[in-house]
């Protein structure tokens, strides 16, 4: 006879109370006890949790051409590698950002290059039909920035022809209009050692037969490589634009006064940055920009520091079975923040040894020196925490008010040392609340728009301005720590929301996707700092809610949503955004309409015997239209959050 689910049969769940039972929260409560089961068994022995974070194939193609400059491949995980991108083609021939997705051209190119460094033949089916994608999409002069210098270094684009990125830029100080400090820390961690790259102008010779000309629409030699000037002739582009011949033309002429001195300047900015972190920045890009950037200084493949840099790179990497994969960074703060408040949202003891062990190892992590935000943020004190393992120089906003927030489930021994560390993490969020009321990711009033027309900005993420999604979980947390909407940052943070509300009654989720995401975090928000649900704005988000909900019960949005507004709240049903929107919904005090029922349904019927959820799709957005992300864990611990607030509320009728 098979093993019925959690959701199916009738368990005990000692630390819930919910009142009288009947059938529906016998089987939320069945839901709620798999779901915790399932979730304290993903605990490691250390006491934090750790998915896994999953991209596009951008990952494994960088990962081929990168260690093809630096002479330093395995070719038997380059063949894994290569295995892993095959197996994510599409129908069409085209390589997607995320599952589903239409094609990108600077994936497809990237995957198409990276097949044929590994050895794949152009007559191969799959070149095929990616050469023919890849031109109907324009060639490779459509891909982007960093995808374009990529090439140059091994002889498939020119360096004249990609936007400049002098090292120079790590000169202008801290006062001056323009200054790396007012452009996002990632973005910074990534053009830092990027500028190294562009001045020193790294290139190895591959066989012609590994190239890509065949990818030039008309071939390489009648295409313009050059970015094309904007119509309007009076525009941000167009000067910008102007700046950057200027500074190709200083190049072509070697005036370079100051190069030397700059060059020296970004290699002790980058070295201060690899201290107490895991790679430059904890992320990626700016790891592997950070190791060419390095060897481009003469740096020998067995320098410390390069070894160091390999090593952080190469733990990205997951190998299985016959195919090779990469993260973008690892996620170890930000899942163990909300797995313990997942826990203990569903009742178990703030005592429980699991959680206080937890606790410990989350309260070490807190940053306790200077970062990069202290350039704009001069009054505040260190206190936040990071999202990675190490990352001290980054410690951003939304994980500290989510450490926060966890710790409110969990009794540490030192009882005194917990209050200390939470103190100084709210007086830090609190500094850095942005003058337009709202909270960013990593800096403070970064938000100077015109610099994402930057020739090089087109990664579409170079600012770091205040989100709906990180202020709304700030208003959670100050809330559960006696802030109220009195409180002067609260009131100039609910200014900020109403202002930023669609027409529609949504917000848009910067670091979710997307408008359920907004939206969710929001209204639990607003409702923590006691905002009246009865408000026509409130109820405006949660009838949008409502009105998106799919006919199986359940809600989905697709990345989609980020370049087509009619896309928004569309999308397969998944349990992470399921949960958002009941959470969502719960906030609005709906617990009439049927709709949070239905969702109630959806996650009962879509659980699997050992309690947990399964998600084919990415709800997690690095960059919008440009990165997402698939955090393996949210399909974990946002259900169990949304089961258990649906089985509190039922049992408060």
């Amino acid at each position: 006879m098979p093993e019925a689910s959690p959701a199916a049969r009738t368990a005990t769940a000692p630390q819930l109370r919910f009142g009288k039972i009947d059938d529906l929260s016998s089987r939320v409560a069945a839901a709620v006890d798999g779901a915790r089961q399932f979730l304290f068994s993903q605990q490691h022995e250390e006491g934090y949790w750790c998915g896994e974070l999953e991209a596009d194939t951008t990952l494994e193609s960088d990962y081929i051409l990168v260690h093809t400059l630096l002479g330093t491949g395995n070719p038997e995980r380059f063949r894994k590698a290569a295995n892993y991108i095959l197996q994510h083609q599409n129908e069409d021939g085209g390589w997607g950002i995320y599952p589903g997705g239409p094609a990108n051209i600077s994936a497809c190119v990237k995957a198409y290059f990276a097949l044929k460094l590994v050895g794949y033949k152009p007559d191969h089916p799959a070149l095929e039909r990616a050469r023919k994608k890849i031109l109907e999409m324009g060639g490779v002069t459509q891909v982007n920035t960093f995808t374009k210098i990529y090439l140059c270094f091994l002889g498939q684009y020119d360096y004249d022809a990609v936007p400049a990125i002098p090292p120079e830029i790590v000169l202008f100080p801290n006062w001056f209009w323009f200054n790396i400090y007012e452009i996002s820390s990632w973005s910074r961690a990534i053009l830092v050692p990027l500028s190294i790259c562009y001045a020193k102008k790294p290139f190895r010779k591959i066989p012609d037969e590994m190239g890509i000309e065949e990818l030039f629409v008309g071939g390489r030699e009648k295409s313009k490589l050059r970015l094309r000037w904007a119509d309007k002739l009076i525009s941000w582009r167009n000067f910008f634009l102007c700046l950057d011949r200027i500074t190709h033309w200083f190049e072509a002429v070697h005036i370079r006064p100051l190069r030397s001195v700059a060059l020296r300047k970004a290699e002790q900015w980058m070295l201060e940055r690899f201290e107490m972190s895991d790679g430059l920045g904890g992320i990626y890009p700016s790891i592997v920009n950070s190791i060419v950037a390095m060897r481009c200084l003469g740096y020998s493949l067995d320098d410390p520091q390069v070894i160091r840099a390999l090593d952080e790179f190469e733990k990205l990497g997951i190998e299985e079975g016959d195919t090779f994969r990469m993260q973008p960074c690892k996620s170890p703060v930000w899942d163990t923040a909300y797995a313990l408040f997942a826990l203990g949202e569903s009742g178990v003891p703030t005592n429980d040894p699991r959680l206080v062990k937890c606790a410990d190892w989350i309260l070490q992590k807190q940053v306790r020196t200077p970062g990069d935000w202290k350039v704009k943020n001069k009054k505040g004190q260190p206190g936040g925490w990071y999202f990675e393992f190490n990352n001290e120089f980054y410690p951003d906003v939304d994980d500290s008010a989510m450490v926060c927030l966890a710790l409110s489930h969990a009794e540490h021994p030192n009882g005194r040392y917990q209050h200390e560390s939470v103190q100084r993490a709210i007086d830090w969020i609190l500094s850095m609340q942005c003058r337009n009321g709202g909270w960013a990711s990593f800096d403070k009033n970064n938000d100077r728009m015109v610099f994402q027309y930057v020739p090089f900005a087109d990664h579409n993420a170079m600012l770091d301005p205040a989100t709906v999604d990180i202020t709304g979980r700030i208003l959670e947390m100050l809330a559960t720590y006696g802030y109220d909407k009195s409180h002067p940052a609260v009131k100039h943070a609910i200014e900020f929301i109403r202002k930023e509300q669609e027409p529609d009654g949504a917000w848009f989720g910067r670091w979710g996707v997307n408008y359920i995401y907004g939206t969710s975090l929001v209204l639990r928000g607003l409702e923590a700092v006691g905002v009246d649900e009865h408000e026509p704005f409130v109820q405006q988000a949660a009838e949008w809610l409502r009105m998106v909900q799919n006919p199986d019960g359940g809600w989905g949005e697709s990345c989609l949503s980020y370049d087509d507004a009619s896309q928004k709240g569309v999308g397969p049903s998944t349990p992470s955004q399921t949960a958002w929107a009941i959470m969502g919904l719960l906030a609005a005090n709906d617990t009439r309409s049927d709709c949070v029922a239905k969702g109630i349904a959806y996650l009962l019927r879509t659980q699997k015997k050992d309690g947990s959820w399964d998600e084919p799709h990415y709800t997690g957005t690095g960059f919008p239209r440009v990165f997402y992300l698939m955090y393996h864990m949210y399909r974990q611990y946002f259900p169990l959050i949304a089961l258990t607030s649906y089985a509190k509320v039922m049992a408060a009728k």
